[in-house]
């Protein structure tokens, strides 16, 4: 969704639910008619709520608020970079890692904030 939205920043007349439905579909590697147009308006309410656009008055458009633009980048990059490998060196058993040892650590502390609230099982 958040990559979708990269694409309209710079259209002049803004987007809508529509041309949203299009480029959700292909991101998602799916035909367009199984993404419906209440899926559509639901994300769009959702976006709106959240700041990353805005309905342009008096039409069924939005445009992309410059919030909506830096979260978008900012998340994609995440998503795309530092996720992966993030995610691979978790993964990875037989080396240590420093995220997986903080990971180990976080863990632990919820452990023992559990036991000692009594909400371990």
């Amino acid at each position: 969704m958040l990559s979708a939205l990269l694409t309209f920043r710079l259209l002049p007349h803004g987007f809508a639910n529509r041309d949203l439905r299009v480029i959700t579909a292909e991101l998602r590697r799916i035909p367009p008619e199984l993404v419906t147009a209440g899926q559509m308006t639901y994300d769009l309410r959702r976006l709106r709520t959240h700041g990353l656009i805005e309905k342009i008055a008096h039409t069924h458009r939005y445009n992309v608020t410059d919030y909506g633009l830096h979260s978008a980048m900012f998340l994609t990059r995440v998503h795309e970079r530092l996720l992966p490998t993030g995610l691979a060196h978790l993964a990875e058993r037989s080396t240590p890692h420093r995220l997986r040892t903080a990971a180990t650590a976080y863990e632990r502390a919820i452990d023992d904030l559990s036991n000692e609230t009594g909400l371990a099982a």
